[in-house]
């Protein structure tokens, strides 16, 4: 037997696991880096942050991965190469992560990363016959392992598409796993470039589990920032509370048919851009001297909204519900109060309410997955949220 795979046995078989989980999401704002100490498996997990950071990306970075991101027609070439400069670039913050903990990476049992999706283009989007659902990410895991010298676990998406599912949203497992409370209903509600919830029942019953995205969440609120105030993002909503949501404009977008398809269902920013937002646009709108600000207004208006609807849409299976935020959107107070406005009475808290930082939250998960896929333990038959219970991810030695 192979040293590495002997070492990813004795991985498997440790009662405690140090796993580094890295998110990068399509807001494109940095590299996720969550250390966790993960005890157990399956609905026995029980996990510890020990240290979190965001390193954030560079204008020259962002620009980059942006020649690619969404795009309906790129340079396939480039393509090829970001997948290995994305993953250099997610080794070199590793590496400085550790370095300014303090941690070896022979510390590290494994690293846990989604990479950074550049197109998803599920059936409901594509609209081609004969074509399954898809998704890519970028940041090849091999590299990842090779330059800090860590067993990697990457590519977690392919496996769930390939069990029958869109690819997305992946929380659902590490949700029910960590968070699960008998007698509530819980939404735990991610707003970051495209916002998306896990609903756990509060009676328990696995069938009734699930995970979608509800539509945009931070992605056009980002695009139209940098598109007509230079910034990389409305900070705490300061341009949108300048402006007046314009009600019109807000009815059509919200008569985009991703909102009536039955949940759960996955979206991009493939489907949500600021070109279809601007199509939208009535032309003495787009010619006023207050549109820029109208249109942030109504966008944060327009994901709130759409939020609020899509859980709204959720039986109830207790009397208590509650939902707890991560994700970018958690830091706009101006969607926040929407949200509170479109569901009065409900109990709506920060995930650091359940013990962890809803900053961290992604990265956490797919340490999570990463875990299960060494260490889980399922049933042939099991499953969750309608599809088949599986390990995801593919493993990647350093040697």
């Amino acid at each position: 037997m192979r040293p590495h795979v002997e070492q990813l046995a004795a991985v498997a078989r440790k009662p405690v696991r140090t796993i580094l989980g890295l998110m990068s999401g399509t807001s494109l704002d940095g590299l996720d880096m969550a250390l966790c100490r993960v005890e157990g498996a399956g609905m026995h997990t029980k996990i510890r942050v020990t240290h979190f950071v965001t390193a954030p990306y560079d204008a020259a970075f962002k620009k980059e991965v942006r020649r690619v991101f969404a795009q309906p027609t790129i340079d396939f070439q480039h393509l090829v190469l970001l997948h290995v400069l994305v993953a250099e670039r997610h080794a070199a913050l590793v590496c400085e992560a550790l370095a300014g903990w303090g941690i070896a990476p022979e510390a590290v049992d494994l690293i846990a990363s989604h990479g950074q999706t550049v197109f998803h283009a599920p059936r409901q989007f594509h609209g081609l016959p004969g074509y399954p659902n898809a998704t890519l990410q970028i940041g090849d895991g091999d590299h990842i392992a090779r330059r800090t010298g860590i067993i990697t676990v990457s590519d977690f998406r392919q496996k769930h598409v390939a069990a029958g599912g869109e690819g997305a949203p992946l929380a659902l497992y590490g949700d029910y796993f960590l968070f699960s409370q008998p007698g509530e209903d819980r939404f735990l509600l991610n707003m970051g470039g495209i916002a998306n919830f896990t609903f756990l029942p509060g009676d328990g019953d696995p069938t009734r589990v699930f995970a979608t995205d509800t539509g945009p969440g931070n992605t056009l609120l980002d695009a139209a920032a940098r598109h007509f105030f230079n910034q990389p993002f409305d900070a705490n909503a300061r341009l949108a509370q300048a402006g007046r949501v314009d009600a019109g404009l807000l009815a059509r977008l919200k008569s985009h048919p991703y909102f009536a398809l039955p949940y759960p269902a996955s979206t991009g920013p493939e489907q949500f851009d600021l070109a279809w937002v601007l199509e939208q646009a009535a032309s003495e709108a787009i010619n006023s001297d207050t549109f820029s600000h109208d249109l942030l207004a109504t966008l944060t208006r327009f994901s709130a909204d759409t939020i609020a609807e899509g859980i709204g849409r959720v039986p109830p299976t207790a009397a208590k519900r509650a939902i707890f935020l991560s994700g970018g959107g958690a830091h706009n107070p101006l969607m926040i109060q929407h949200l509170r406005s479109n569901l009065p009475g409900w109990n709506i808290a920060a995930m650091d309410a359940l013990g962890l930082s809803g900053d961290a939250k992604e990265a956490v998960l797919f340490a999570v997955l990463a875990n299960e896929t060494v260490a889980g333990h399922t049933e042939p038959d099991a499953r969750l949220g309608g599809l088949p219970l599986v390990g995801m991810g593919k493993i990647s030695f350093p040697g």
